[in-house]
């Protein structure tokens, strides 16, 4: 009979699988990847090898890591455990962990999905202001129920498009705009040629997508997120006048920004700061 070796070739698979296959030691190195590990980290494998596991977790997770580790050194597998790494280039990536530990060869198989997606999509829902503000204004104004009705008919509110008609790729594509507007916020002068830039296309690419994508202009897209930033940081509690709030959220004058905030919230923000 055919061993599963020749019917399979099972070192094949392993460099094929889009998943980190892994094996690793009850030292906490690296024993054995396959390259989707590299490729999704960006190190080399003798990089990786050369380091303690732990050193390519993202910080603030090493610690609940390290808990989930022991546990498995004490022949207790581990199932669905999600945990943040960070990429040779910077950037945050979430993993959800099946591991399995051989006691007699003190190793540790384990599989690993990049969830990272997922994850950015769950963010964008929960979070998104383009697209979740109503909840907003009506905590901001439970008691003016007509005001924010009105609202709904401003320009504001013109042409926006549910998030139900938004496919995953434009919803990944917004998480990554907006996180890069809340990266500006406090630049006055926040341009779309800036956004451009960071963005990798034209102006003019820009400009259409987010208006294809939205339904709105980008300048209101923009200034949304400031209004949504001014309540964040009202709520606080930092802050004490509706210049400060002003310059935090980056608008030009407190004036402007106070006029902005009425029709967005249908209510005075001085009401907020009493």
């Amino acid at each position: 009979m055919e061993s599963i070796n020749e019917i399979f070739d099972l070192e094949c698979f392993f460099h094929l699988s889009p998943d980190w296959l892994c094996v690793a030691g009850f030292d906490g190195y690296f024993k054995k990847i396959n390259p989707a590990v590299s490729k999704t980290l960006g190190y080399t494998e003798s990089e990786l090898f050369a380091k303690p596991i732990d050193s390519f977790v993202f910080v603030d997770d090493r610690r609940i890591t390290a808990s989930k580790r022991e546990s498995i050194i004490k022949n207790n597998p581990l199932y669905d455990f999600e945990n943040r790494y960070v990429t040779k280039s910077g950037e945050i990536i979430w993993l959800s962990w099946t591991s399995m530990p051989v006691q007699s060869q003190q190793l540790v198989f384990a599989i690993a999905r990049n969830i990272t997606d997922k994850k950015k999509l769950e963010e964008f829902s929960r979070t998104s202001v383009i697209f979740n503000d109503r909840e907003e204004r009506k905590s901001a104004s439970v008691q003016n129920r007509d005001a924010i009705d009105g609202v709904n008919n401003s320009a504001f509110f013109a042409n926006l498009k549910p998030i139900s008609q938004l496919s995953i790729a434009d919803q990944l594509w917004l998480y990554e705009l907006e996180t890069l507007v809340r990266k500006y916020i406090g630049k006055v002068d926040l341009s779309i040629v800036l956004l451009s830039n960071e963005m990798g296309l034209s102006e003019r690419q820009l400009h259409r997508r987010i208006k294809n994508t939205t339904g709105i202009t980008p300048n209101n897209y923009i200034r949304r997120i400031r209004l949504h930033m001014s309540m964040e940081a009202i709520n606080s509690g930092k802050y004490r006048t509706v210049a400060e709030i002003s310059y935090v959220a980056g608008f030009e004058t407190p004036a402007y920004f106070r006029k902005l905030f009425k029709e967005f919230y249908g209510r005075d923000v001085a009401e907020l700061l009493q």
